[in-house]
This record gives C-alpha cells, structure tokens and sequence, in this order.
C-alpha cells in the first residue's frame, strides 16, 4: 500500500501568470479527508450516493470514496446524464443523498420542481465548489424536505475539502460561510503579516493541518509564495496553505466568506485565474491588450467576460477569438462575450477601472428567419434558454453565451418535439439550422413538423385559451 508522503495524484488549476498550476496530493492528505468527511458527516452502510462530478475534479474523489468507507453504495452517473435534467431527477430519486456545485444544484432544483416537487429519500445533501448564496439553500431545503444541506469549503490545495457548515431542516439558513474546519484541519484568519486577526476582523484564510497539499510540481517558487510555515501547530515542518480567501470568524468559531484578495474567480465550480485567459488572448494576432473578469449579470449566473484593445489598424473579430480559445483553454475558461474597446479605462493610478467596463450588448447576429415550424420551435427555445429576444438560424449558441449547464435546459426544451437529443448534440449542431437538420433525420418523415405546428399554435394562445383547449380535449376524450 503507498505510504503516506507518496503522491496520490497530480490536478491542474487555473494560474494567474497564464501557465496552470500542478498542485501535487499526497496519500495521506487525501485518506485523512476522505476519513474525516466520512466520520463527520453521517454516511452510513447501504446508503446511495450518485457520483455527478467530473472525474477530472478532485470533489468527484468525496463523491466516490467517502460514502465507500462508510459502507455505502455509488453510481457512478454519465456526464450526458448529469446535463439531462430530467434523467438526472430521475437518478437523484433513487438516491439517499447528492453532492453538486451550486450551478448544477440549481438545475438539480429546477428539475424536481418541475417534475416530482420533491424528492422525501434524499436525506444529504452537499454543496461546495463555489459561495452558496442563503436563497439557494432555501430552495435545496424546498426540494429535499428531508434532507440537512451542508455547504463545503476547501481549496484543492487542502485536499479537497477542510471545513463545513450545516443547514438543518427547519433550522436557520447560512450566509455565505466556510464554516467549521473538519477534524485534522485548522483555519486561521491572518492579516498581511501572518498574524491571526481577533473575531469579527477581515483576514485572509490560512489553511493547516494534514490536508496541506506538497505544493506546486516544478513551481518552488509559486509553492513558496503560496505555502508557507505554520507557526501555529508547534509540528515540525508543518505549513499552512495561504487561500487568498476573506473571512471573519463568527461569535460561534465559523468563518464567513467576504470574498477574494487576489482576481480568482468561480465559474460553475471551477476555478479561473482570469490573467490565463488574458494570457491566451494577448498572445492572438492583432490583441494588443486584454482584461477578463467574471460577470453575475443574472443571480448565481457567473460568465466571463473579455475585454480586448486591437493593434493600431488590426481588425478584431469578437468570434473568431472565442473559437481561437476554445481550441487551447477548457470551455467554463471561454469567455462567454468578448467586447472589442478603443482603450482600456484607468483609474487616476494607472490601475484598470473595472466599474468602467460596459457591460455585454447583446452578441452581434446575422439574424436569419426560421424557414419552417421546426425552425421557429427552435429559434424560441434557443432565445429562451439563452434570454434573447431572437436568435436567427444561423447563430451559434455558444457564440451567444451558451455553455454546458444551458444546453442541458435547451435539450430539456427539445423533448416537446417528441425526439431525443443528447447534450452533445447541441456541441455538434450549434445552430438551429444544424439541430433542424438533425431533427429531420432522427424523425419519422414530417413527424416533426407536424408536432412544432402543433406547438407553435400552443404558444401562440393565451393562459384561457390553453386552458379552454385543454378542456375541450379532456371533454372529446370522455365523449370516446
């Protein structure tokens, strides 16, 4: 068996000078959270636990291995089935608890209001990968009545996972808080100096204890920077792990999350260093300067949005940028607007004046008519879903703002064409032109334009006459 200072795993974060970060994880620091998670939060023998994460982020190792040594069961869930919300209802009812980032938990939410209501089985539920605002625990304890909810901390750098808060049933709801360390952990609130700060002051989190990851690989002086010695714990050679998160600890030892010292940001539950992506953008023909920033335009949406600044006479083509990027960073790193701008704004010290920067007008389209009742369908579910007031045949969904969570609403969208489409589907065919065409081959031949006739006459009708029509219908039915 591997000893416990040999490596467990190598998991790249986002960096802020362009080149992302290795953060090497050892044994011991991985089986003493997954030990401590398991012994603190209650899994129990039999239970089930689905497994919605990535496996290329290091949460779906506790959603895997914690319920295991507790004796529980896992079901691993396909990715296509994660981005369906009605399968993955459909997997989450079979279920005792569910761990999901706060952007996937609320379309966990809005399936089971959509469908069943609730879901009485499930009985845990965890949230964690980004701050989780007290509104969508409301909404969590709504649709898992019977469920404690209990929002994660905890950088990867701390393997995984170092603190906790749980919100009871019926108990008071939490504001956006790190909460208590987990056995083996320790939290401290320290000033620039390193310093601990006393109750209720701003501090930057430090985290200690044997989660504290070996560092950076090939990084000594990243690793330096960012891991530095704890004189608190009097262990030889211990570290604490400096997050560049802000809190303040509460009266009753919990810390509250105020936000960030540095520009990381969360985007979906992942982490972004927003300088990687002005690296990538600065290094395309005819950039000449770039800013990046994520933008919550709509609650608990956050986007990325790019600002760029072109070389005297270069021309700058915000879609041929955004495909440039999709081809070297990760999608949820592809900002989701990039607006072209004469000069960065400055403050009068020379620093960029974020509050300056306009927001995204609506992405330019070459607007083209549905050309048949699928189309139309179509072009109103892509507005939908991507809230625009219209989209053209020929507009690319990603192009306009779309990413994985919304093309899982989108499909959700298309069921009412009677066909079924996969998620990736809407990757491969990104305009309504293309999934049309998909539509008409995976048809019966004029199956489909017989039913979006059909829809588009119902979306045409105001509440009464929907519900005067569907009367008459239930009235026809009875008269057979």
């Amino acid at each position: 068996s591997p000893v416990p200072c040999s490596l467990a795993y190598v998991i790249y974060t986002s960096g802020s000078t362009g080149t992302p970060k290795g953060v090497l994880v050892q044994h011991g620091s991985l089986a003493g959270t997954l030990l401590a998670a398991a012994g603190s939060f209650g899994f129990g023998p039999g239970e089930v636990f689905p497994a919605l994460a990535s496996q290329g982020f290091d949460i779906w190792l506790f959603e895997t291995f914690a319920p295991l040594l507790a004796g529980g069961a896992v079901r691993i869930v396909p990715r296509e089935t994660v981005l369906d919300v009605d399968r993955l209802v459909g997997e989450l009812a079979e279920a005792d608890g569910l761990h999901a980032v706060p952007a996937l938990m609320r379309e966990a939410v809005r399936g089971v209001r959509a469908g069943p209501g609730t879901l009485p089985r499930v009985r845990r539920v965890y949230v964690g990968g980004d701050a989780v605002a007290p509104e969508l625990v409301e909404e969590v304890r709504a649709a898992f009545p019977a469920a404690g909810v209990r929002v994660l901390y905890g950088p990867t750098e701390a393997a995984i996972l170092c603190a906790s808060t749980l919100a009871a049933p019926g108990g008071p709801l939490p504001g956006r808080m790190l909460g208590l360390p987990l056995p083996g952990a320790a939290l401290y609130v320290c000033d620039a100096a390193g310093e601990p700060v006393p109750p209720g002051v701003p501090g930057e989190v430090r985290v200690g204890g044997g989660g504290v990851a070996r560092g950076y690989g090939g990084r000594p002086d990243l690793t330096a920077a960012s891991f530095v010695p704890d004189p608190f714990s009097g262990a030889a050679g211990a570290r604490l792990y400096r997050t560049g998160d802000r809190a303040r600890r509460l009266p009753d030892g919990r810390l509250e999350f105020l936000g960030r010292t540095d520009r990381q940001v969360k985007v979906r539950g992942f982490r972004v260093e927003p300088g990687e992506v002005e690296a990538a953008l600065r290094a395309r023909p005819g950039v000449r300067d770039a800013v990046v920033l994520a933008r919550e335009d709509a609650p608990g949406d956050a986007r990325l949005a790019a600002y760029v600044v072109a070389e005297p006479g270069a021309p700058l083509d915000p879609g041929e940028l955004r495909s440039a990027l999709r081809a070297v960073l990760p999608e949820h790193m592809v900002p989701g607007a990039v607006v072209a701008l004469d000069a960065l704004p400055l403050t009068p010290t020379g620093k960029i004046d974020v509050a300056a920067l306009p927001a995204p007008g609506a992405p330019e389209s070459t607007y083209a008519a549905p050309r048949n009742a699928v189309e139309e369908v179509l072009a109103g579910d892509w507005a939908a879903v991507l809230g625009v007031e219209a989209v053209g045949v020929h507009d690319d969904f990603f192009a306009l703002g779309g990413h994985s969570l919304l093309a899982a609403q989108l499909v959700a969208r298309m069921r009412l064409l009677r066909v079924e489409i996969p998620v990736r589907r809407v990757f491969e065919a990104p305009t309504v032109a293309r999934m049309a065409e998909h539509v008409a081959a995976v048809a019966k031949p004029g199956a489909a334009e017989a039913v979006a006739k059909v829809l588009l006459r119902v979306r045409g009708m105001s509440a009464g006459e929907k519900r005067a029509a569907l009367r008459d219908r239930q009235g026809g039915r009875g008269a057979e």
